[in-house]
């Protein structure tokens, strides 16, 4: 039974509670000191009455909940590691021997670290710093990625796992300044200024997995390209990787085969076998696989099967429920929407083709005589390459295609989009104008035809492709590919209310580019093109959360022109500071092999954005001599699931509400909005679904200019919006130069699973 020593350590949480968050805490001491329960079952019912007071007029109770859930880690962490769980935290370099012996630690940094380097960087772990947890922040931490053993025991505690990560990614440092450099990664991740993405989060310092968020392929039309790139992704699922694929170069249905007319069954049954890879191979074991398929619009088969891949209405034959789907959309076709007669009645047209077919018949070719088709073309803003290509096409007497109002083929996005969420939306032409390494291949050629799963990534890609297959001396089937750009997606995410708030975002910046940049030389990535296209553009994506969280603390409302200029300034200054960051990387490290030419390297990246003060000129010129150490340095991921166990709001989007219940499918929470009071409330009280998209929309124009990638930008829509009304949205997205727009969210959708990956 418990004894009144036994209850110390509830007590002490309960005099915490009451002094820093003046919680009365008065009834739950009547009740356990008059209940005869052993130590363990006096938490857990404290817990319980602490989580069932979590309400918007009683937000802090959430922190005496993380409190009283805290004693149970410690006390667990404690008995399966033999050490007084009143010391809170056990000895690190015996946590590394043990976990290393049981193969759960990868052995690296017992070989990287010595035995003093260790403890010294173990007396800086401050059991303090787990206070700064949320109850839901810290279960997601607890049950996620803390390491365990085989049998599910915790070992690891919150502050080791950031420790670790720090270690981790600091290893390969010059050895005079690696100490400091671990200290000040664990500064940034223990204040929780910071969150690295899942995959780094969950396996940094492990003996499994890797530590990158997405990947990207583009297939091949070719029977191997189509069953290799499965293969890919099957190896990359299985390691926790989300996969976005570009299906555009892919025969459509009816397209000859070897000559043979009418013999392609087109994109539909190879998604459908994506779909079972996704299914059959899961993330390891712990959800099944995440992969998103794009096609362009002008690809034959968007009207024939792709667009209803996830609805519920038409052949089962013919579904694919558990991929998502996104639209490659390009300038000319948001044009065609918008051209209406005298009655106002809209009038445009818009043709479908099959690339095979277009390569075949409109004979375009590159500088080394390879066939090129219409989605290898975009359009700039002074020259029209794709437009005129693309009237080309539709004047070829012998072209076959298929024609339908523009206006059709958006309504059956639209109606996709409010059943599924999906298709996402990938603006082709202004996410290829704004790459800052369009350089490699000629004018107005795309190097970017896709996104990722959460539409974040924008970077260069290529088909892989078998060049030569034979048997060698041994009789060894050897088969060598030409490795195409795969492309790889390295996130972290500043944690926008606590770094601004504090006012560390220049320091925070510095190390956490740094941290991104380890990553691409740690990485194990099986598939090896995309281990190539890694390091040839050593590509990061630094990106934010809790946007809607800082406008409540400093007192603005979400639909206010307050609020976009806010993000002007700030995702401006973030810019800065992370080209600053990989500017000086480079200065030490050297620049990313594919530097020279590019608009980083030109100055017509700096142009392209209108950075004329005096700051900016002087980093240009900085760039232009040292270079750039990162390709493409900025991304803002979902970040949900990361978000919570930084104590705040998700990504760049309005809350859910100011109260609700946190659920997935082993607990539901009461949750209610960070920091809420009397204050705060007033620019918490519309939540997403109820404020004016159009100010969303403005404010990631706004932030989308400081962004060399892209932004995952949800929609929230009423399930009884108007045809006309979604259409404005989506036109007003594309004319404010959004690169994607993510889901769109509708009243009547259930909460739609996502990848979890991208959440940094």
């Amino acid at each position: 039974m418990t004894t009144q020593g036994e209850l110390d350590s509830i007590l002490h949480s309960l005099d915490y509670a009451e002094s820093t968050y003046q919680l009365d805490t008065t009834e739950i001491r009547n009740k356990l000191q008059g209940m005869k329960f052993s130590t363990s079952e006096a938490n857990q019912h404290a817990l319980f009455y602490s989580l069932n007071k979590i309400a918007m007029d009683q937000p802090n109770w959430t922190y005496l909940a993380a409190h009283l859930f805290l004693n149970e880690l410690y006390e667990k962490a404690a008995t399966n590691r033999n050490y007084d769980s009143s010391q809170k935290y056990g000895d690190l370099f015996e946590l590394l021997e043990e976990l290393s012996k049981r193969g759960i630690y990868s052995k690296d940094l017992l070989d990287s670290y010595t035995k003093d380097e260790i403890t010294e960087l173990g007396k800086l772990i401050d059991p303090a710093k787990d206070h700064l947890f949320t109850y839901i922040g810290l279960f997601l931490l607890a049950d996620r990625y803390l390491a365990r053993d085989y049998e599910r025991n915790i070992f690891e505690l919150p502050q080791e796992r950031f420790m670790i990560i720090a270690m981790t990614l600091m290893q390969h440092e010059k050895k005079e300044t690696r100490l400091e450099l671990v200290k000040e990664a664990y500064w940034a991740l223990s204040h929780l200024y910071m969150t690295v993405a899942t995959p780094t989060l969950s396996n940094a310092g492990k003996s499994f997995g890797q530590l990158s968020s997405c990947f990207i392929d583009t297939v091949e039309d070719s029977l191997d390209g189509i069953y290799l790139n499965n293969w890919d992704i099957a190896r990359l699922s299985k390691d926790g990787g989300g996969i976005g694929v570009y299906y555009g170069k892919v025969r459509a249905l009816g397209s000859d085969i070897k000559k043979f007319k009418g013999n392609s069954s087109g994109v539909v049954p190879w998604i459908r076998l994506i779909n079972d890879t996704a299914v059959s191979v899961d993330q390891l074991g712990q959800r099944q696989g995440a992969i998103a398929i794009y096609l362009d619009l002008f690809h034959k088969d968007v009207m024939n099967g792709f667009l209803d891949l996830k609805t519920n209405n038409g052949d089962e034959r013919r579904k694919a429920h558990d991929i998502f789907t996104g639209v490659s959309v390009p300038d000319l076709f948001m044009e065609k929407l918008q051209q209406v007669d005298e009655n106002g009645r809209s009038i445009g047209e818009w043709h479908t083709f099959c690339p095979h077919e277009v390569k075949q018949i409109m004979g375009w070719k590159d500088e080394k005589g390879n066939p090129l088709g219409l989605e290898d073309f975009y359009d700039e803003e002074d020259e029209k390459y794709f437009t005129e290509k693309y009237m080309d096409a539709v004047n070829h007497p012998l072209l076959p295609r298929k024609t339908y109002r523009a206006m059709d083929v958006m309504a059956r996005i639209m109606i996709a989009q409010l059943e599924t969420g999906t298709p996402y939306m990938f603006y082709r032409d202004e996410v290829n104008r704004k790459n800052p390494n369009k350089h490699l291949l000629g004018k107005g050629r795309t190097a970017i035809f896709c996104s990722n799963l959460c539409t974040e990534i924008a970077q260069n890609m290529s088909v892989t492709a078998i060049t030569k297959e034979y048997v060698d001396d041994d009789g060894n089937i050897v088969i060598i590919r030409k490795a195409g750009d795969f492309v790889v997606c390295n996130l972290s995410s500043i944690n926008l209310p606590r770094a601004v708030q504090e006012d560390v975002l220049e320091r925070l910046v510095r190390i956490q580019v740094r941290m991104l940049d380890n990553v691409v030389d740690l990485n194990t990535i099986s598939v090896k093109q995309a281990d190539i296209t890694n390091k040839k553009f050593r590509a990061v994506g630094l990106g934010t959360f809790g946007w809607h969280h800082l406008l409540a603390l400093n007192g603005i409302y979400w639909e206010s022109e307050e609020a976009v200029q806010f993000a002007d300034r700030l995702y401006e200054d973030i810019a800065y500071y992370a080209i600053q960051s990989s500017m000086e990387l480079a200065k030490e490290k050297g620049a990313y092999p594919k530097f020279m030419g590019s608009e980083w390297e030109t100055g017509a990246y700096f142009t392209r954005r209108e950075y004329t003060a005096e700051r900016w000129n002087k980093l240009q010129e900085k760039v232009n001599q040292y270079g750039m150490r990162n390709g493409w340095l900025m991304a803002v991921a979902p970040n949900s699931s990361t978000a919570k166990i930084g104590g705040s709001t998700d990504g760049i989007d309005p809350i859910y509400a100011a109260e609700y219940a946190e659920e997935k499918k082993n607990f539901k929470f009461k949750v209610t909005a960070p920091d809420i009071n009397h204050k705060t409330y007033e620019f918490y009280r519309k939540a997403r679904h109820e404020v004016d998209q159009i100010w969303s929309i403005k404010q990631n124009a706004a932030r989308q200019r400081h962004i060399d990638q892209g932004i995952s930008f949800n929609l929230y829509v009423r399930h009884d919006i108007k045809a006309k009304d979604l259409l404005q949205l989506h036109l007003e997205a594309w004319k404010q130069g959004l690169k994607t727009t993510y889901y769109v969210r509708s009243t009547s959708q259930s909460e739609i699973e996502e990848c979890e990956l991208c959440h940094s």
